[in-house]
């Protein structure tokens, strides 16, 4: 499920990287490239579709991103010493020395 939803992530945020390109900006951005598209529907309409298509892949995103965080497993992190030591811990034994620590 995790892996899924990472791979969503990425599409989506690939997605709104080209839409936000495509965009016009004061300096003209991409769109200006694209004058057939302009005559066909109209400026006000592209730039209508293109925020909220801008809009709804942001919202997108965060909701992916909400729904990553709560699909990663949730373990114990850190070495097989370190569960050790807190199983002996959690036993109240005492911790025997390592093997190459020479007592004196």
């Amino acid at each position: 499920m995790y892996t899924v939803v990472v791979i969503l992530i990425l599409v989506v945020s690939v997605l709104l990287g080209l839409v936000v390109l495509v965009q016009n900006s004061k300096g003209g951005g991409l769109i200006s490239n694209f004058g057939g598209a302009n005559q066909m529907m109209g400026v006000r309409q592209t730039t209508d579709f293109l925020e909220k298509a801008t809009w709804t892949l942001a919202t997108v995103l965060v909701v992916l991103c909400l729904v990553s965080s709560m699909t990663i497993k949730s373990g114990r992190s850190g070495s097989v010493q370190d569960s050790q030591m807190r199983e002996q811990i959690e036993l109240n034994t005492p911790v025997a020395p390592a093997a190459d620590t020479p007592v004196e």
